[in-house]
């Protein structure tokens, strides 16, 4: 016997230095390993750590509950993380050392759309399921890929239901500016505003871009306010909301709405930005107020994930932690549906999913997209965000038109 097994250590070992990939058998004992490359540095180390938070709140919930439940035996979970540095480059190197060198049995996404598309080009070929949460440029489902799901809506959505929003306000406005990044996430949300404003009748005064990674857009601020628009709309990440807000009180402009598409849920927009960030609006993924009743195997609606994910870490929870958590679900779910950890049945069962969650719809396109989960618009109201649309689940009426800086 022990010399049959130094034979096939022989074989294997001889089979990898030719590049022939050696199966793996599933999980590490009794544990089911995830791995994920977040961005826990650099520019988007915020909403990075949020994406963390939600990936951990699922772990321990599932080892607290008995682990997963698979081909009737339970697992636990574990996660293991590397810092990209919020570096598309970066992660996907580390995709590929979480795959080829730490054996994990299933990707997490990261953070960022710019990541996901990289990190989903190594899912692909080294055919690892990925499911992300933190990734809404449909760039990254529209390479035909089969490894790769997301569970949040695409990114043309983010700002569309703000303009649905405003355009049943008095005096209904009728011009837009909306500047953006250029970074893909950013271009598409933009895109997909200028075209829903287009369609409904409002007049787009300026729609431009500034580099990624700006530190300075004082001349995008004075372009927009030699604009005179109704509202202000920016496409980009929690940075770029705190930058271009900033700018927007420095140059005094006015306008009857603000808002973004990523700034206003995430708990350091308010910390940074005070009473500045006072009627300020921004698209969102989930909030508290939605209403949707989950299947068993996790906390089934939004107040119970709200309440145990604060008692966990001490606040509130916004879209980023709950889409994280649902990528985790999106697994769970179709761990316990393939009955097994063979990774094919395991992308089949994420393909077939439709379940609905604390978070919403988790349910795929023929791209992995998730195309059926409805956007939501928050406020900042004295000082705590708010849902102010759809009206059916709103918690608050929006305050309409934006008071003056100096009124906040």
């Amino acid at each position: 016997m022990l010399r049959i097994i130094r034979l096939f250590l022989v074989a294997a070992f001889a089979l990898a230095s030719l590049g022939v990939p050696v199966a793996q058998v599933g999980a590490a004992g009794d544990t089911i390993v995830f791995g994920s490359a977040v961005s826990l540095t650099g520019s988007l180390t915020k909403e990075g750590h949020l994406t963390q938070e939600g990936y951990d709140f699922w772990k321990d919930y599932v080892n607290a509950h008995g682990g997963l439940k698979v081909g009737g035996k339970s697992y636990k979970v574990d996660i293991k993380y590397y810092d990209d540095e919020s570096k598309p480059n970066n992660a996907s190197q580390l995709a590929e050392r979480l795959i080829d060198q730490d054996h994990v049995d299933f990707l997490l996404g990261p953070y960022g759309s710019g990541t996901a598309f990289t990190v989903a080009g190594i899912a692909e070929r080294k055919k690892m399921p990925m499911v992300e949460g933190n990734g809404a440029a449909e760039k990254i489902f529209s390479q035909g890929y089969r490894y790769t799901f997301g569970v949040l809506s695409p990114a043309k959505k983010y700002l569309q239901r703000v303009l649905e929003m405003a355009l049943l306000q008095k005096p209904r406005p009728q011009t837009l500016a909306i500047s953006a990044s250029s970074d893909a996430f950013s271009l598409e949300v933009q895109d997909g505003a200028v075209a829903w404003a287009k369609d409904h009748g409002l007049n787009v005064v300026y729609a431009n871009k500034y580099p990624d990674g700006a530190t300075d857009v004082s001349s995008v601020i004075s372009a927009i306010k030699a604009a005179k628009p109704d509202i202000i709309l920016n496409a980009g990440h929690l940075q770029d909301a705190i930058l271009v807000n900033k700018g927007l009180k420095e140059q005094n402009v006015i306008a009857k709405l603000y808002g973004y598409s990523v700034g206003p849920d995430t708990p350091d927009f308010v910390s940074t930005l005070g009473k500045d960030a006072e009627d300020i609006v921004g698209g969102a993924q989930w909030s508290e107020a939605v209403t949707y009743q989950g299947v068993p195997g996790f906390y089934r609606t939004a107040k119970e994930y709200a309440d145990a994910f604060d008692k966990q870490f001490h606040h509130r929870p916004d879209y980023h932690n709950a889409e994280s958590t649902a990528a985790c679900l999106a697994f769970q779910y179709a761990l316990e549906k393939a009955g097994s950890l063979d990774k094919e049945k395991v992308r089949d069962a994420l393909a077939g999913l439709d379940m609905i969650t604390f978070f919403g719809l988790i349910k795929f396109d023929s791209r992995g997209l998730n195309v059926f989960k409805p956007m939501v618009v928050n406020q900042i109201e004295n000082g705590k965000l708010v849902t102010v649309w759809p009206a059916a689940i709103a918690k608050a009426k929006v305050k309409y038109p934006a008071r003056p800086w100096s009124a906040r």
